[in-house]
């Protein structure tokens, strides 16, 4: 077998789960090296950046991810910035243009995930309308740096979609700040929380309860939160659509909670329970406006139904929710702007195994996408690994049988490939990296597994002092915490 060297651009778990895979290979040995570069200065993309603080137990996957690094065969390039970045969210991210790669490797993978907020037509980004994304950015201190939002002058929030995230962002505003200072919640993030004036959250989706994304779990969670209650629904959503109506298990399960939850009632408003939330099914926002003799927001909902191919259809009926802050939680594409990226599907074109392909829809040769940068923003942490495990095979597939996986008798070959050349088609050094890496290193600017692990157990230290999880570094934190205890090194 020939040798592999691969560039993996994106740090997150896709891209370690890849990684493990390939190391773990007896096929290779001494023969493979792999190269991971983000834009983040720190490695594990949503498991640090995307997670909901409360919810310590799936950042789990991170031992795995450690176990891979410290493979000498593997090496991480934090704070590098590989192609454009539409808009420049990370400034102080070292640049790296795609074509620098191609002289040092022989494989590249795509892990880039979908970094990008889905947004409504109807409610532009504002102070008063910001992305789910901005908010879990936030309060996972995100080196994009999003400004805090202004809770202490909104009593209302109305969050848009009713999908898992949407549920995250509802609880992290509702769940006392006490509760929260335990887990792995910054300082600032906690210091806006304790000032928050938020007292009731409407979760807003344009279908019912059968059609919405959220898990059991998560509504479970919710529905359990110290200090809040969950305002009634009507009657006639708590029941299937028909006496015959076959429903999944997740549906089934969902509906239950639902009922159980309404059997309890709505407990009396007292000291300790002060805040509260709602589902508003079958509604969809189409306009937001001052609201007239009020320091509030108007938004204009249009109440919708479902029709036979089970699509959310305006009914003609609007009503009018008064609100301080809108927050968009409709799902996440890849940069437009990234290279191979399908506009219409709001990520990588890719065929069988990953590989990535063209307009023409030819293959790339020895190029791969995996994880959200090849599917979109769907599935969890489970099915990304099974994902990831399919793609590292396709890899080890093609160079033990040639291009097109021989070994895959699923389909056929590819029958012809792009001309865009993007990994040298013939030996590399192993060692080697782009010489602004190089510069990059001995600047100080770029990141390793070895410093980061460094920051990781300082993070934990300084987080068991006030009895917390930990305690996040900022960039230029970390960035002074290596230089004071002498940890940057040029390898």
């Amino acid at each position: 077998m020939a040798p592999l060297k691969l560039a993996i651009i994106g740090g997150g778990p896709s891209s370690f789960y890849v990684a493990s895979r390939l190391l773990s290979s007896n096929a290779l040995s001494s023969e493979l090296r792999i190269h991971i570069y983000d834009r983040l200065w720190a490695p594990h993309g949503l498991v640090r950046y995307g997670v909901a603080p409360d919810h310590p137990e799936v950042k789990n996957c991170t031992h795995k991810f450690d176990q891979a690094a410290k493979d000498p065969r593997l090496r991480f390039f934090g704070n590098v910035q590989v192609g454009p970045q539409s808009p420049p969210t990370i400034p102080h991210a070292l640049p790296l243009s795609l074509s620098s790669l191609k002289s040092h490797y022989t494989h590249l993978l795509f892990s880039t995930g979908c970094a990008v907020p889905t947004l409504h037509p109807a409610l532009p980004p504002s102070d008063r309308v910001i992305p789910a994304l901005s908010l879990v950015h936030w309060y996972t201190q995100h080196p994009s740096r999003p400004a805090p939002p202004p809770l202490h002058e909104t009593g209302h929030v109305s969050i848009i979609g009713q999908g898992n995230v949407a549920l995250d962002v509802a609880r992290i505003l509702l769940t006392p700040p006490a509760v929260l200072a335990k887990y792995d919640v910054p300082s600032p993030v906690l210091d806006v929380l304790r000032r928050s004036a938020v007292r009731h959250v409407s979760i807003i989706g344009r279908r019912g309860p059968l059609q919405a994304a959220f898990t059991t779990k998560e509504l479970r969670e919710l529905t359990s939160l110290d200090g809040t209650s969950m305002l009634p629904l009507a009657p006639e959503l708590l029941s299937s659509p028909t006496p015959d109506a076959k429903l999944t298990r997740q549906q089934s399960r969902l509906l239950q909670l639902l009922q159980r939850q309404q059997q309890r009632g709505t407990p009396e408003p007292g000291p300790s329970r002060t805040k509260s939330w709602s589902l508003d099914f079958f509604r969809s926002p189409t306009a937001l406006a001052t609201a007239p003799g009020s320091q509030q927001f108007a938004l204009t909902l249009a109440h919708t139904a479902l029709d036979a191919s089970a699509r959310a259809v305006p009914t003609g009926i609007t009503s009018v929710q008064h609100t301080d802050l809108v927050v968009t939680a409709l799902g996440h594409h890849s940069d437009p702007a990234a290279a191979y990226v399908d506009p219409a599907l709001g990520y990588l074109r890719t065929g069988r195994g990953g590989r990535v392909l063209d307009a023409a829809g030819r293959a790339l040769r020895h190029v791969y996408a995996s994880g959200w940068a090849a599917t979109g923003a769907r599935g969890v942490l489970a099915s990304t690994m099974l994902d990831a495990y399919a793609v590292a095979d396709a890899i080890l597939a093609d160079c033990s049988f040639g291009d097109g996986g021989a070994a895959d008798t699923r389909e056929e070959p590819a029958a012809e490939y792009s001309e865009d050349a993007l990994v040298a088609d013939n030996a590399v050094d192993l060692e080697s990296v782009p010489e602004e890496i190089v510069e990059g290193v001995r600047a100080r600017r770029v990141v390793q597994y070895d410093q980061w692990k460094k920051i990781d157990a300082e993070e934990v230290r300084h987080g068991a002092e006030t009895d917390k999880e930990r305690e996040r570094m900022g960039w230029e934190e970390a960035h002074d915490f290596l230089t004071s205890t002498g940890a940057w090194q040029s390898r």
